[in-house]
């Protein structure tokens, strides 16, 4: 059976917003910038950091500055994030349920690389992702594809064949525009904020390797 499950990280395995939110507090009130939750909601979940500070700061935010204060901000997530990685619930059961099943499986986050080390190694997930991607690894960001193409090329798979486990409107959106199907996972964001997905889960504790075929089938 040749199909694969492709899962974004941030509000897909874990629940990092709250954390990310912590982190860039700490990382505005350093330089006296105080955003509100609504702000936060608006202009960070889902976003990529380039987009988020070019927005809080009122200017474009790209090249080596970008990069110092990524770097900044990205510490301090996982400093404090370090100590609460914790999965969604149900997640690892599925997971572990569509390795057994044959399915191959990716990730691919807009996060830095050594998110996806930090979490999916305290999960002990990396041996078995076939493909694991993180914002080092394109130079497109969601609501673009390629992070979501590549992740096919990387499993050896046709977009039809490969189904997308998404929490935001732009990484659904990335999903849709690759040409596969999509789960809109509600950990942060309602139906009415996400494109129109294949099907919606609040966790993982109902979802079968049996309903990702029927996805896929359909």
């Amino acid at each position: 059976m040749s199909k694969a499950v492709i899962f974004d990280m941030d509000g897909v395995i874990c629940h990092t917003n709250p954390y990310h939110s912590q982190a860039f507090r700490e990382f505005f009130s350093k330089r006296n910038m105080f955003p509100t939750e609504e702000e936060f909601a608006q202009h960070m979940y889902g976003k990529s950091n380039s987009y988020i500070m070019s927005h809080f700061f009122g200017r474009k935010i790209e090249g080596e500055e970008l990069n110092v204060l990524e770097d900044e901000k990205e510490g301090l997530f996982r400093e404090i994030y370090q100590y609460h990685v914790d999965p969604i619930s149900g997640f690892l059961e599925f997971f572990h349920s569509l390795k057994k099943g044959g399915f191959r499986t990716g990730v691919a986050t807009s996060a830095p690389f050594a998110n996806l080390e930090l979490i999916a190694g305290k999960l002990e997930l990396l041996p078995h992702f076939e493909s694991a991607l993180a914002s080092e690894h394109v130079s497109k960001h969601k609501p673009d594809p390629e992070v979501y193409l590549k992740s096919a090329q990387n499993l050896g798979m046709a977009p039809e064949n490969c189904l997308v486990f998404e929490d935001s409107f732009s990484g659904a959106t990335a999903g849709l525009q690759a040409g596969m199907k999509v789960v809109g996972v509600l950990s942060s964001h309602g139906v009415d904020e996400l494109p129109e997905c294949h099907f919606y889960i609040e966790d993982y504790r109902k979802m079968t390797s049996q309903i990702v075929l029927e996805i896929l089938n359909s």
